[in-house]
């Protein structure tokens, strides 16, 4: 069966982006597509640029589409400016980042994001890049892997955690998703309905691709590409993401580069969150360019 994506919040973002014909705009984490499709069916004529480090995303949405409309580019958010400038365009109408793991990571077999699927430990959103989460898992120190469990994955059980992989690792090689899932459960056991090796995965997949780092530069790129009026849509998906989209739009606003269009994130309609289960974290900020 292939893959689809559904896209969070598609209506709100099409309104936010004040999408028209005439448009130029930056769907800067593509993916498989979900939010540029309605892009292009809101407004005809319209030109979308979209961005992702993942090649197999960029094939699936190149032969879904199939739209002259569409250019894509293989390349990280964060370079996005210097990607769309070598397209021919010094300024755009919108840009959307919908930030997180995509439909594809989670679905798509050998990828390595899920806890839930017996496959290799992997997390690369690009898979040219040389780290892998089998890497961090297995190399870093312990006091380096509790930091960074705590750091991006809030998981207060974070040492505990650490010193079960260490101790693991130690009698042999830690390569799946399972078995990494099965050594954090059995360190830290079940408690409410999260599998205990939710934040875990979510750390190590925010250290492999370096998502906060990226998040910031985009935001500053993006501000750079916009012209006046134009506006960027940011959609979060954890807190450390909304805080830093938070922070930047604010220090934009104080340097006058943004006129901040939403005082409080939106959120997805309780219609939504009931269709696709996914969306129930995220939340949407609107800067617009002054």
């Amino acid at each position: 069966m292939p893959i689809t994506h559904i896209p969070v919040m598609g209506q709100e973002i099409l309104e936010a982006l004040m999408v028209n014909s005439d448009g130029v705009y930056v769907d800067a984490t593509i993916g498989l597509g979900g939010h540029t499709e309605g892009i292009l069916q809101k407004a005809e004529g319209c030109t979308v640029i979209g961005i992702d480090r993942d090649e197999e995303a960029l094939e699936i949405t190149k032969e879904r589409l199939k739209s002259g409309h569409l250019h894509l580019v293989k390349d990280r958010f964060s370079n996005m400016k210097p990607a769309v400038n070598e397209l021919g365009y010094n300024e755009v109408d919108g840009i959307l980042l919908d930030i997180g793991v995509s439909t594809l990571h989670l679905k798509a077999d050998n990828r390595g994001f899920s806890f839930m699927k017996d496959e290799a430990l992997d997390m690369r959103m690009d898979q040219e890049q040389k780290l892998t989460a089998e890497e961090v898992v297995n190399r870093y120190p312990e006091k380096e892997l509790a930091d960074l469990v705590w750091k991006y994955g809030e998981e207060r059980f974070s040492r505990k955690i650490a010193r079960a992989i260490v101790s693991s690792r130690l009698k042999k090689r830690i390569t799946s998703c399972s078995e990494l899932a099965a050594i954090i459960e059995k360190a830290v056991w079940r408690r409410g309905k999260i599998h205990p090796a939710t934040r875990t995965f979510q750390a190590l997949r925010i250290e492999v691709n370096r998502e906060l780092e990226e998040l910031q530069a985009a935001i500053d790129g993006g501000a750079g590409l916009l012209k006046k009026g134009g506006r960027l849509c940011v959609i979060s998906y954890h807190s450390l993401e909304d805080r830093i989209v938070k922070h930047a739009f604010r220090q934009l606003a104080k340097e006058g580069v943004f006129n901040i269009i939403t005082r409080k994130p939106l959120v997805p309609s309780r219609q939504e969150r009931i269709i696709n289960p996914s969306s129930r974290s995220a939340k949407l900020r609107v800067g617009e360019k002054i």
